[in-house]
């Protein structure tokens, strides 16, 4: 392990939704109940989903949550670069948890990434330096080779860190070992020199009858699997965006327990285009008796108690659509007979009135639904605040995040910033459901309205169940994954002599120049080259009589870069250093802190 700094693994996957964010929160919680200092990081997300840090920094939700499994504060160092999907084909940047403009994404993939490569190393950097270990997640795959010259998050990120990585896959789709030798064998000699092996996520059923397969994948690549984690049922973390959100009624497994009272309480969530934040229900589903579910029909809000209009980076192009499906009719009927329908956010935005838009869609004025007296206005500035408050008697915590800014000219009640008229609400804070008491309370207004005999658990605490699902993430690595070899290869990086597996990238999907003067370099400090003996190879020496192949240029570049290595590069695997990092350690020479990107490095302004 290098004494400048914390170790470091990349997890990626072999595809969007392989199971990258779990498996990162997973070894996280695992090392810290080990009394690893350890952190998140993820370079660039993109999502809908975020969270605001006690900074005022925006980042993604799926750090935040990866954050509380390591037990640490989120900050906007472990997401440097968030983008924020919005209409005709473009997303806003947030670098460093600020809005700094909206790019399309030609123009992002148009040499704009390579102007973020510095914060990006920069804040690695800075998380190995006051860490024991650094789990960084990837994004979609390593082996988007249309992206690979300007990948930051990927490859581009392990190549400049010479992170070990990890190849996560769901074999609950199917072809996992085509994906896994796949992913590889697109990779560059350089790229798939870093893959250390894999992790087999979500399986069903006889681990032994998979054994076979794994033993066949190693012979053909060369690289071991670290792992095979089972199907977990129900867990309740947070999602990285809307794209698993099932429609059409479907249930959410939110149903926890029977209800305490007589009746259930069910929750139907529109689920309005560019929708953000929809982890505002989780809190809701986690109710014993209550189901939630995604609709996106007028029918299927006629037996909810309570309709919830969520967040949405769209806020005009959601009320549009709201009025072509029907939905808008559907829930001025609802406000006109007295039932249930609750606004966050840009949902809160929708009842209103009026919406002025020159910033988001630059629709000027707009007529909204007019079920709340809001009249919104969207500022070129971000409302990004953790404010405290109370509502309904009880203490309440949330987050905002938004451009419009709400007047509220009446209503019957004050809520947290909105106001309540009849049996409908509004507000722009996220999370104040997650406040016990007061969604307690909540949910008591919420049946009455309802005429419904629902009876709120009185002991339901929302952040003890998020920490048993973070346990059992935890749980899922310690069970069920090779920890010492995990350990291993956190602790002394890339194994030594991992062969290479034809064909290889195109010529057109190599580095970009940024990336090679920074792996050159050693951008963040942390690059070793592990001497022969160290860290080991996890093939055994004759794999490539079982397929794999070795690319002659590939093993020149080899032999310059590890002399001390023999011709097939291989060396015997190590126990692991009882006095490592991992275990106790000096913390070497600092590193200098992060520094974002400024108009004048070329970073992206509006």
């Amino acid at each position: 392990m290098a004494e400048s700094g914390g170790g470091g693994l990349l997890v990626a996957g072999t595809t969007s939704d392989a199971g990258k964010s779990v498996v990162t929160a997973g070894i996280c919680r695992w090392l810290v109940r080990r009394g690893v200092r350890v952190a998140p990081f993820k370079a660039q997300n993109m999502s809908l989903n975020s969270f605001v840090t006690r900074e005022g920094a925006e980042i993604g939700r799926a750090q935040a949550m990866q954050a509380a499994a390591a037990r640490v504060e989120p900050t906007a160092l472990m997401n440097p670069v968030l983008l924020k999907p919005g209409g005709d084909r473009s997303s806003q940047v947030v670098l460093m948890g600020k809005p700094v403009g909206e790019l399309s994404a030609r123009g992002y993939h148009s040499g704009r990434q390579e102007q973020l490569f510095g914060t990006v190393t920069d804040c690695l950097a800075e998380l190995r330096r006051t860490h024991d270990a650094v789990i960084c997640e990837g994004a979609g795959s390593p082996a988007e080779i249309n992206l690979r010259r300007t990948d930051i998050v990927n490859m581009g990120i392990a190549r400049a860190a010479r992170l070990p990585v990890v190849v996560v896959g769901d074999i609950d789709r199917g072809g996992v070992f085509a994906s896994f030798f796949g992913t590889t064998a697109l990779l560059s000699p350089e790229d798939q020199e870093l893959i250390a092996g894999y992790v087999v996520n979500k399986f069903r059923g006889d681990v032994s009858l998979l054994e076979p397969g794994l033993e066949m994948l190693r012979g053909l690549t060369g690289r071991r699997t670290f792992g095979v984690l089972p199907f977990a049922h129900g867990l309740g973390i947070d999602e990285e965006d809307g794209l698993r959100v099932s429609l059409r009624g479907a249930v959410r497994e939110s149903v926890v327990a029977p209800p305490y009272g007589e009746d259930v309480l069910r929750v139907a969530v529109c689920a309005i285009p560019l929708m953000s934040n929809f982890t505002d229900v989780d809190a809701l589903a986690a109710e014993p008796g209550v189901v939630v579910r995604f609709v996106d029909r007028p029918e299927e809000l006629a037996d909810a108690d309570l309709v919830v209009v969520p967040g949405t980076r769209g806020t005009v192009r959601a009320l549009a659509w709201l009025r072509e499906r029907g939905l808008a009719d559907a829930l001025a009927r609802r406000a006109a007979e007295g039932r249930p329908v609750l606004g966050v956010c840009g949902g809160f935005q929708l009842l209103g009135e009026r919406i002025e838009d020159e910033v988001e869609s630059r629709a000027g004025v707009v007529t909204g639904l007019g079920l709340l007296p809001v009249r919104v206005r969207f500022a070129p500035e971000k409302t990004l605040a953790r404010p405290v408050g109370k509502a309904l008697g009880e203490h309440v915590e949330g987050y905002e995040i938004h451009h419009g800014v709400a007047e509220v000219t009446g209503g019957d009640e004050e809520f947290l910033d909105g106001c309540r008229v009849g049996a409908v609400w509004g507000t722009h804070w996220h999370g104040s459901l997650e406040s016990d008491g007061f969604r307690r309370a909540f949910l008591r207004r919420v049946a009455r309205q309802a005429g419904r005999r629902f009876v709120p658990a009185p002991d339901t605490s929302f952040a003890a169940l998020r920490e048993e699902q973070l346990d059992r993430l935890g749980d899922l690595i310690e069970e069920h994954a090779d920890t010492e070899a995990l350990l291993r290869l956190i602790e002394d990086g890339v194994p030594a002599g991992l062969p290479f597996i034809p064909p290889g990238a195109p010529a057109a999907a190599g580095a970009p120049a940024h990336e090679r003067r920074a792996s050159t370099a050693e951008a963040d400090g942390h690059t070793r080259e592990p001497a022969a003996g160290a860290g080991g190879s996890p093939h055994d020496a004759d794999a490539g009589a079982g397929g794999s192949a070795r690319h002659p240029d590939a093993e020149a570049g080899r032999a310059a870069r590890h002399p001390s290595r023999g011709p097939g590069g291989s060396a015997p695997e190590e126990s692991v250093n009882e006095e490592s990092p991992l275990r106790g350690r000096d913390r070497g020479t600092p590193l200098p802190s992060p520094r974002p990107a400024t108009p004048s490095e070329g970073a992206i302004t509006a």
